[in-house]
This record gives C-alpha cells, sequence and structure tokens, in this order.
C-alpha cells in the first residue's frame, strides 16, 4: 500500500515547504492537487507563488471540491501525490456545499479513498485546534470539521509531521 504523510502546523509555518520537499525525494511522476480558488487578489499572489515555487516538478490538477476525483485523475505512473490543503478545501466544502458535520459526502470520499490510495500521498492541512475558542458559530463548525478531518487523516497516515516555525517534527512514524 501507499505511505500516506500529513503534514499539519500553524499558517506559514512550512507545510507546503516541506511537503515539496519530501515529493521531490520520491523519484518519477509527481503530481500536485491545489484546492485553492482565487477569489481575491492576496489569494491569486499566493497562488502565483506556490506555482513559481513547485515549477514544472510536478503535474498540477486544480480541484476546490471533489479530492476523490482529483485524485482519481492522477497520472496512473505517478510515484506521489501532494495535496494542498486540507483546510482550504473544508473552507471551500462550507462556502460552496453548507458542509456540516455528519453530513459532508466529499470528506467520506476521501477519507475513504485513503483506505486504498492510487500512490504515495503528502497531504498538507492547517492545525487550528491549539488556538482559543471561536466566538462565531461558523468559526466553531470550521474548527470542528477540520479537527475531525486531520484526526480521521492522522489515523489512516503512516507519518505525521507537525511543522513549528519551519522545523519539522515527527509526531508519527519515523524519517525515511
Amino acid at each position: 500500500m501507499a505511505e500516506i504523510t500529513l503534514i499539519t502546523g500553524g499558517v506559514r509555518s512550512g507545510k507546503s515547504r516541506c511537503a515539496l520537499a519530501l515529493a521531490k525525494d520520491i523519484p518519477g511522476v509527481r503530481a500536485f492537487i491545489a484546492t485553492a480558488e482565487p477569489f481575491d487578489d492576496g489569494m491569486r499572489e499566493r497562488i502565483r507563488k506556490h506555482r513559481e515555487e513547485r515549477g514544472n516538478a510536478f503535474v498540477t490538477i486544480e480541484e476546490p471540491l471533489d479530492l476523490r476525483r482529483a485524485l482519481a485523475s492522477v497520472p496512473a505512473d505517478a510515484s506521489v501525490a501532494v495535496v494542498d490543503c486540507l483546510t482550504v478545501w473544508l473552507g471551500n466544502l462550507m462556502h460552496h456545499r453548507n458542509a456540516r458535520p455528519g453530513d459532508c459526502p466529499e470528506i467520506d470520499a476521501f477519507l475513504a479513498l485513503l483506505d486504498d490510495p492510487p500512490c504515495a500521498l503528502v497531504v498538507v492541512s492547517n492545525e487550528v485546534g491549539m488556538g482559543i475558542m471561536p466566538p462565531s458559530e461558523m468559526a466553531r463548525l470550521f474548527q470542528d470539521l477540520s479537527g475531525r478531518l486531520n484526526q480521521e487523516t492522522a489515523r489512516r497516515a503512516d507519518r505525521v509531521i507537525l511543522m513549528v516555525s519551519g522545523v519539522p517534527v515527527v509526531v508519527k512514524g519515523g524519517a525515511r
């Protein structure tokens, strides 16, 4: 079975850079599944920088909602796919599909796919549970859904890395 690595941490902690470095260490065809939507100038700039950083080392698949379909469209000869990132994807699902706990088939389909991934996966997600309880219902819902998604992904992962100020800390599994 293909290895799954989850990389989590705070915003701007180095998660994406770590994911790209891990994927580049795996020989063969590499895929990158981008979940971000360019909804404002700041996000467009962030997307541009991410594209520039990975260059042409990856086949890029842009999919803001259906990760199962995106992973099914990874080239058959791909050795690894980076999914960046689950928290952006979750925000998209909440915005476009009104995702709720226990009622989000896209999350269920993604988690089921992790039981038999098409290739090695490096999955990026923000750790949102280390802060205070959010004051709004929508923010609490996002935190709850994100926590469940991260826990279920980590349970299925062979390795979990927590990024702290650009430093990878292995939480589960060992170094390759």
